[in-house]
């Protein structure tokens, strides 16, 4: 059976660590399996919703992610990368959706509640920006996804869209797909910011960006959280929550040198300096082919929108089919 995937990012920035270990890698390994067909949506609507006034900040990303997408080994031969306002369809499932959808149902939704808040939109909070669980729903079932991957923290948006297509279903007739998500590996949790904030975000700036220059990496390693206690080189240190020892369990290869540095560390004679030193190397060698490819399409972003033109259309194409479907079954397909 031939599964179909959708995701995406919203275009407000380059891409960092973060979004590397907690999605992109794992969609190259998806793109690899002949049983999965892979669409990977540039959210620039959904960027809007709380950027319409700044729209420079999400027009211009567009790009950018896409070259980051095709720098971690994404293949347009075999994947189909698009960008969201593109598809008029989309907007247009949306409104069906929202006259299925409750406003107590929406505000309901934990994942809104907590992104209002932590935005601190209060009663101003943008229509838009109000209703997008509805607008991803559309997203998902325009192309008959039945995997979506999401964190944890994206449960509910997902729980709203098998709702959607419930009670869509048994209105019109089964034309829509449930979704089931696919969730990160127990223990995969967010990377966190190199500030040891919980999460590595465009907005607190506490990132490592795909595009980052090696200079910039060992910049922001060598400012990394550690253990503020740790103020002499022979003190023992904390490793938990120590950032350094963080990013090492997660890129590091040699697992038994990364376990001596950590007992090392605990017991005192090892510095913070020589730990970040080992960790910039570590990174380096992660990130140098993934530059060095992003530094190439670079050279010619004519192609790369073109590629990003081309997966648009084709994405349109079966957007435009399941609408016809669902037009259809709600009796509105008043010309065919």
């Amino acid at each position: 059976m031939t599964n179909t995937i959708l995701t995406g990012d919203r275009p407000t920035g380059q891409l960092h660590l973060g979004h590397y270990v907690g999605s992109l890698k794992n969609r190259v390994i998806m793109q690899s399996d002949p049983e999965n067909e892979l669409f990977i949506m540039v959210a620039d609507m959904q960027a809007l919703t709380d950027n319409a006034k700044n729209p420079e900040k999400v027009s211009s990303n567009i790009l950018q992610v896409a070259l980051d997408y095709l720098a971690v080994g994404l293949d347009p031969a075999r994947t189909t990368m698009f960008i969201q306002s593109q598809i008029p369809e989309l907007s247009e499932l949306t409104m069906y959706f929202l006259n299925l959808v409750s406003v107590g149902r929406v505000r309901r939704n934990p994942t809104v509640k907590s992104e209002i808040e932590q935005k601190g939109f209060g009663d101003s909070v943008p229509t838009g920006f109000f209703i997008y669980p509805v607008s991803q729903a559309s997203d998902i079932t325009a192309f008959k996804a039945n995997l979506v991957p999401v964190g944890e923290d994206q449960k509910p948006m997902l729980e709203q869209t098998q709702e959607i297509v419930h009670s869509f279903n048994n209105t019109y007739g089964e034309v829509l797909v449930e979704p089931k998500g696919v969730f990160p590996d127990k223990g995969m949790g967010r990377l966190p910011g190199i500030d040891g904030n919980g999460k590595m975000s465009k907005s607190l700036g506490n990132g490592i960006y795909l595009a980052d220059s090696a200079e910039t990496v060992a910049k922001k390693v060598m400012s990394m959280y550690t253990d503020p206690n740790h103020i002499h080189v022979e003190d023992p240190g904390q490793v938990e929550g120590n950032m350094v020892f963080t990013y090492l369990d997660v890129f590091g290869k040699d697992k038994e040198k990364i376990e001596e540095l950590k007992a090392h560390y605990r017991r005192g004679g090892l510095g913070d300096v020589k730990i970040k030193r080992y960790l910039i190397d570590v990174l380096e060698e992660e990130l140098l082919p993934i530059r060095t490819r992003r530094e190439e399409f670079a050279q010619d972003p004519g192609q790369v929108m073109q590629m990003l033109k081309e997966g648009s259309e084709k994405a349109q194409a079966v957007a435009a089919q399941t609408m016809a479907e669902v037009k259809k079954a709600m009796g509105i397909a008043y010309f065919s």
